[in-house]
């Protein structure tokens, strides 16, 4: 392991759940931290920038889906949900407030260590092919930054799934993208749990776009195809 390893956070009050994902991260090669209480860390996010975060939702000190909802909106670090709930509901609820993946317990370390691994390289993969800000219509989206500015200067944040969503259609304008292509680029298990989730984060794209819910001119709905971004794009 080196200093410049990739840095997972882990929170969970179980002590057994905690030192067996460490065991297992730590032999992949990754750094980790591990607390037992939001609290702690929260505090520990002032100090260090995790790449990844796996988050429980049965904290002790703190309702875990909102803990996600602010990690998604206010941290560039992938969010993982590992959680003992194990209905769609729940899972869909995860992935609309911003969580990048949702891990069943119990679990293999070796699935999580996949998972991580996997959203590492993409996460990289997107950095070294994609500039991290373009312009269409109005607006500029800042993706180091998780912001979308408009042409008054008006700040709107976006979350990390969110924000991979818009990376998605800004990178292919003009195209439809099918929701078979949606679910190849940006992971996770086919069916209706993923589908709900890409309306979610599509219709809160467009409610940030300022668009009409019932005419959206940007992101257009193909019925039983799929999506098209209409608006021109120059990546900066």
């Amino acid at each position: 392991m080196t200093a410049t390893a990739p840095l997972v956070a882990i929170l969970d009050d179980e002590p057994e759940i905690r030192r067996m994902l460490q065991d297992a991260l730590e032999e992949a090669g990754l750094r980790t931290l591990a607390y037992a209480r939001a609290t702690e860390f929260e505090a520990a996010l002032n100090r260090v920038t995790p790449d990844v975060c796996l988050v429980d939702l049965g904290l002790p000190d703190r309702d875990g889906l909102a803990l996600v909802h602010r990690l998604a909106l206010e941290s560039g670090a992938v969010i993982i949900i590992i959680s003992g709930r194990a209905q769609v509901q729940d899972r869909v609820t995860g992935l609309e407030l911003g969580a990048d993946d949702y891990i069943i317990k119990p679990f293999d370390p070796a699935e999580v260590v996949a998972r991580v691994r996997a959203h590492l390289r993409k996460g990289r993969s997107n950095t070294e092919r994609v500039a991290q800000e373009a312009r269409f219509e109005g607006w500029t989206a800042l993706f180091d930054r998780y912001l979308l500015v408009n042409k008054d200067g008006t700040e709107v944040a976006f979350s990390h799934a969110e924000g991979e969503v818009l990376r998605l259609f800004l990178e292919s304008p003009k195209r439809l993208i099918s929701r078979a292509q949606m679910q190849e680029s940006l992971g996770g298990a086919a069916g209706d749990s993923f589908d709900r989730a890409m309306d979610v984060r599509i219709s809160r794209l467009r409610t940030k776009l300022g668009e009409d819910p019932k005419n959206p001119l940007l992101i257009k709905t193909i019925y039983g195809a799929g999506y098209i971004f209409l608006g021109d794009v120059v990546w900066a």
